[in-house]
């Protein structure tokens, strides 16, 4: 079947939208994450039981690999904790002096569905505590129609109070049951940017080159040069049309009320954010982001009936431009929450429902597969590049954890006799031991900058809190397994299946509001 439209597949969400021979390619992408996954588990427990020795020599293999990418990601982190340390000290204002700047109109989009008024206030009431002239930034309070009256309440009830500070601020109610949408985050800010489009951007002449949108979390709490930062990072930007911002998410509006194993969760996700700040070659929009609206507006909003539409927009703006679009890494912070809920058992759900949504952004790789076989104008060394490093990563972030602290010692259980006889088996473990706790030293590094990222220690909490601050890091092998790769094993087998995920909302839990403050104190 011809089509006239030459990107007709931009928007493509899953193999069902497709008929024939296309959809017939895209189910097979679909699968090829949890082929490639299950398939290596598969082939290492085979392994163990019929060649124990390769099995050995493969957990020694990645134990050394682990070690070398340990060091190497590490070496990563430290250097954009260099970076965010000297750009908090900044004066983005000062910066912006010697720039054209005056023109630039900042839209910041807050999606909401059941959150309370304390939540939705402190981060409208953190767009005024940021430097920099208010009435260049419009504000929408996009609530969804199902969660009732109420929340729409809470919208208004904030946009009365904080709207006339702004430049504009508009509350959006996304219809529910529209057809072709999946209920979620993206099909709410669809509705509430083309909203923005006509009630604002429209009404007022204001061009869409000369907007950026910020589109954010509903708890995130922006630091306070975060919009002078932003400006002068798209300014300064080769090709400024061409471009998404990302700053680095940091979980701290409520991290002295988390549980150990929500703060740890939380710095381990604002870790990996920051070392892929330092290959952006690699790096895609995550969570909290900013776009030229002009762009934006080009590929039709961000996708309505997917789970990953934060990751899915850049892949979608690479699409439409051809390959010529990037990330530009801000090394500046955002602050949302971590996960907490009521009781330990109700935190360990939430945690492990959000991270099987974000390694769902596995449903990516199928989606940029297909639409590189439908692009012949991306140069191909950015289609191998980009493929690589998709599948590579969600490869490895099923099978690593899993091999080397689930089943590395396999082949000592199941080996028999004749290979717990060898000199090899007795090797196995002090040498995959001492590879695993070389790598382990990095997670000393990851304390000390965990502490000094952490804002300051409300006085109802006593020190002991704070030594819980560094041993919450001897959970993490545990918890690469059982939040890292069994979420993302549980994504893949589902992609695999065809049994597709619906988008979970992550509850919002706090004891009281509390804005953030500044890092280093």
């Amino acid at each position: 079947m011809e089509h006239k439209d030459p990107y007709w597949y931009l928007h493509v969400g899953r193999a069902s939208d497709l008929t024939g021979l296309d959809r017939v390619l895209y189910r097979f992408f679909e699968m090829l994450p949890g082929l490639l996954s299950i398939g290596t588990l598969i082939l290492f427990v085979a392994f163990s039981f019929m060649k124990p020795a390769w099995a050995a020599y493969l957990t020694i293999a990645f134990s050394v690999y682990w070690l070398f990418k340990t060091t190497y990601l590490s070496i990563h982190l430290r250097h954009n904790f260099k970076r965010i340390q000297h750009n908090l000290r900044v004066d983005w204002s000062e910066r912006l002096k010697d720039l054209r700047h005056e023109h630039i109109v900042h839209l910041v989009i807050f999606p909401f569905y059941m959150e309370g008024y304390e939540v939705v206030a402190e981060s409208v009431r953190g767009l005024l505590g940021a430097i920099g002239d208010p009435h260049r930034i419009a504000v929408v309070i996009a609530v969804e129609e199902r969660g009732g009256a109420a929340q729409l309440q809470i919208a208004e009830r904030v946009a009365g109070e904080f709207g006339s500070y702004f430049l504009d601020c508009i509350v959006t109610v996304h219809p529910d049951g529209v057809e072709g949408e999946l209920r979620g985050k993206g099909s709410n800010m669809s509705y509430a940017a083309e909203e923005a489009r006509q009630r604002i951007l429209d009404a007022r002449s204001i061009p869409y080159e000369h907007t950026i949108v910020s589109a954010f979390d509903i708890d995130t709490v922006v630091y306070p040069h975060y919009f002078a930062c932003l400006t002068w990072h798209f300014l300064t930007a080769e090709n400024p049309e061409r471009v998404s911002l990302q700053p680095v998410p940091l979980y701290n509006n409520n991290i002295w009320q988390a549980r150990m194993l929500s703060r740890v969760i939380a710095y381990s996700s604002s870790f990996w954010q920051m070392i892929q700040q330092e290959r952006p070659e690699k790096l895609a929009t995550f969570s909290s982001h900013a776009i030229p609206f002009s762009q934006l507006y080009r590929v039709g909003y961000w996708q309505r009936n997917i789970v990953s539409e934060d990751s899915r927009i850049f892949w979608n703006l690479f699409v439409r431009n051809d390959g010529d679009y990037e990330v530009i890494p801000m090394a500046y912070p955002v602050s949302m929450d971590a996960n907490v809920a009521p009781t330990f058992l109700g935190t360990v759900k939430n945690i492990y429902l959000q991270h099987r949504r974000w390694t769902y952004g596995a449903e990516n790789i199928p989606y940029i597969l297909f639409a590189f076989c439908k692009n012949p104008r991306i140069p191909l060394y950015k289609k191998l590049r980009a493929a690589a490093v998709q599948l590579e990563g969600f490869w490895s972030l099923v099978t690593h954890p899993l091999i080397l602290f689930a089943l590395g010692w396999l082949p000592l259980l199941v080996g028999g006799d004749k290979f717990n006889a060898t000199v090899l088996s007795y090797s196995l473990p002090l040498v995959a031991k001492g590879f695993l706790s070389a790598a382990m030293f990095g997670l000393v590094f990851s304390a000390a900058i965990s502490m000094y990222l952490v804002p300051a220690r409300p006085l109802e909490y006593g020190r002991f809190r704070s030594l819980m601050l560094l041993l919450q890091w001897t959970l993490v092998p545990a918890t690469m397994v059982i939040f890292s790769s069994i979420p993302g094993l549980d994504s893949q087998i589902r992609l695999l299946t065809g049994r597709y995920l619906g988008f979970w909302v992550t509850p919002k839990h706090r004891k009281l509001a509390t804005m953030v403050q500044p890092m280093g104190k």
